[in-house]
């Protein structure tokens, strides 16, 4: 043995408590700005993980032998490993970041000093979107800021009714005959159409159709490409609605969406050593870098990512500018999510694969290399969710352990690891991950991607391109039922394991050790996959278009008679405004600052206080103005765990 401690369980708890609010004090005054803080706290937290695993390494593995408990062991100790590589080679990039605002405020002055403005084309990519979905990035788009930029939407299904739209509101429409490459090919296709036009821009600006751009995006954008390195500029994606899990679990408010932590913290991290990549949406890149490479890449599922690395090939950095410029709807189902999270793992699995990879031939640094195989790693460690789920449940039913360890010596060296990697991860991400939920956010596509990465050894090229859907009808309650079934074997397995444990009439009389750090264990995934299962369980959307927080004072009519009311959030089709009941008068209307008098009525199909309005086609297209001019702030920008508790609660009893 190694590692011995000689403590009771007493002074191990003490210790681990001693440990986690030493650490919990450390966040509160330390500024995560401040690269000496960064440094300093993210060595202790490798440390302590350094520690964990080399104690799991030298004392707890036993003999490999072809049994089931041997194999057990040591399945899970690899992929244990795997996370906590994943951690730590997080940590050492999150010692750094970048902060091209100062930057971007020069370039900007500069822009407008000299009154040389670059032509940028605007390609919006819409394959299946509905007018409701597509007008917020169109209408967007025609009222940014910049003299010199023209709109094209690139329609992939030939739609009729979308060329009308396009004609009505007056940007270009462009089409073709098939579907080839999907987006890439979409792309590619605007990009030839494009080129041969008098006025051919230098750069173009790539827009998903539910993304709405700021009106300064281009302002804020355009002028870092003065530094000839600079292949592409990709902003953040930023969401107005809330994901799965924020909404099925009540937790808008008090916890972020899980993009948050990848957008805010890694990638202006990434930025530092020029590794940040393409997103897929709200970027601008330069058009003659593109021609070069032959047209956007389409080898892969991930064409944004590869996009990135083509550029990396020929010297170009993707620049990252952590402004919020831009706003777009998130996935709102959980089938939705769970294929966006898959179809980004075999895209990463398929740049690795290619030829001229990162893992392979390719022309890139080490550094590149070692950013490409951390984003591969977050996709691989996906399994050891499912194994920490199922360990607890494996020991009670057939006597096996995925540790097997002294406990004491677990208690001290593994939860106060736990503990300092929670106040760790807070803490550098600003306050958007929580315990539990945090989890929870990775259990939820554990499945799905460990299904693709086996697919993925099997066959890796040749899965099609799907979309993610958006913007149909979520008025009633949907149960994603594979993910929910297997979410509820996973809870009733750890249940019964417990109670059969405890209060079967052979329940031992007193508990070793073992038993009751497996007690623990079974609860602890009994409570994430029972949270997960909540997620399952989608809750109504009401109405198509999301309501937008505004906070605004305005007034109201009614029979002549007009008075002072409050608007709280606002959409084309609702408006919510408190302590307010509509006599059914037929002047009812509602005064929009900078839209004018709205017509207003009831809406049964509303919750209480949120009526419809009927605007006119201008003031419908003058709400969509106002309501993304400035990115809206609609989600949480940070975590609350006692909030997100509450919720929990009421969602999990009340419903």
């Amino acid at each position: 043995m190694f590692f011995n401690v000689d403590d009771d369980v007493a002074g191990v708890l003490l210790f681990d408590a001693g440990v986690a609010l030493m650490f919990i004090a450390f966040s509160t005054i330390a500024d995560r700005e401040r690269l000496a803080d960064r440094i300093l706290f993210g060595s202790a937290t490798i440390l302590s993980l350094v520690l964990y695993i080399s104690w799991r390494w030298l004392d707890t593995l036993p003999d490999l032998e072809m049994t089931g408990s041997s194999l057990w062991a040591y399945l899970y100790f690899t992929f244990e490993t795997v996370s906590v590589v994943y951690a730590l080679g997080s940590i050492f990039i999150l010692f750094r970041v970048s902060d091209w605002t100062p930057e971007a405020d020069d370039a900007q002055q500069q822009l407008k000093a000299q009154s040389t403005y670059p032509a940028v084309d605007v390609f919006i990519c819409t394959y299946n979107e509905p007018i409701n979905i597509l007008e917020k990035s169109v209408i967007s788009a025609k009222s940014m800021d910049y003299p010199k930029f023209t709109v094209y939407v690139c329609d992939d299904t030939r739609r009729p009714e979308i060329q009308a739209y396009c004609s009505q509101v007056g940007v270009n429409y462009i089409t073709r005959p098939d579907n080839r490459h999907a987006k890439a090919g979409n792309l590619n296709n605007a990009l030839k159409r494009t080129n041969f036009a008098d006025n051919a821009s230098d750069l173009i600006m790539i827009l998903d159709a539910d993304f709405a751009p700021q009106e300064n995006f281009l302002m804020r954008v355009v002028g870092l490409f003065r530094n000839d390195e600079i292949g592409l500029v990709q902003t953040p994606q930023f969401y107005f609605n809330s994901d799965p899990i924020q909404h099925n679990l009540g937790i808008k408010s008090s916890f972020v969406d899980d993009q948050r932590v990848f957008f805010d913290t890694f990638q202006p991290a990434k930025d530092a050593v020029g590794c940040a990549f393409c997103v897929g949406t709200s970027f601008v890149v330069r058009r003659s870098l593109i021609n070069d490479m032959g047209g956007f890449p389409h080898e892969v599922l991930s064409e944004d990512m590869l996009l990135t690395y083509r550029l990396m090939e020929r010297g170009y950095v993707t620049r990252w500018l952590n402004e919020k410029l831009s706003v777009g709807l998130s996935a709102e189902g959980i089938p939705e999510y769970i294929t966006q999270r898959t179809r980004w793992c075999l895209g990463t699995i398929q740049i690795g694969l290619l030829k001229d990879g990162p893992l392979w031939r390719g022309r890139f640094t080490l550094t590149q290399r070692l950013h490409y195989i951390h984003g591969l790693l977050s996709w691989l460690s996906k399994p050891f969710i499912l194994c920490m789920l199922f360990a607890p449940s494996i020991y009670w039913l057939f006597d096996v352990t995925a540790i097997q360890a002294d406990e004491i010596v677990f208690m001290k060296y593994g939860i106060s690891a736990l503990f300092v990697f929670w106040s760790y991860s807070s803490w550098i991400s600003g306050r958007r991950t929580l315990p539990l939920f945090t989890e929870v956010t990775h259990a939820i596509t554990a499945l799905p991607v460990t299904i693709t990465l086996c697919q993925a050894i099997r066959k890796p090229f040749g899965r099609p391109f799907k979309v993610t859907e958006k913007g149909g009808d979520r008025s009633t309650i949907r149960i994603h039922t594979p993910t929910a079934v297997f979410f509820g074997l996973v809870t009733l397995l750890s249940a019964f394991s417990v109670v059969s444990t405890v209060f079967m009439w052979s329940s031992p009389v007193e508990f070793s050790a073992r038993d009751c750090m497996n007690l623990i264990w079974s609860a602890f995934s009994m409570l994430i996959a029972f949270v997960s299962l909540l997620v399952c369980i989608e809750l109504p959307r009401f109405g198509q278009e999301e309501l937008i927080n505004v906070q605004m004072q305005s007034s109201l009519r009614s029979a002549g008679a007009i008075c002072e009311v409050h608007i709280d959030a606002l959409s084309t089709a609702h408006v919510l405004i408190k302590n307010v009941t509509l006599s059914g008068a037929g002047d009812e209307a509602v005064s929009i600052g900078g839209v004018g008098w709205v017509a207003i009525g009831a809406d049964p199909s509303m919750p209480p206080h949120c009526f419809r309005i009927l605007p006119t086609s201008q003031q419908h297209d003058d709400i969509l103005r106002m309501l993304f001019q400035k990115s809206p702030d609609n989600v949480a920008k940070t975590g609350t765990l006692s909030r997100s508790i509450i919720g929990l609660c009421r969602r999990a009893f009340v419903g």
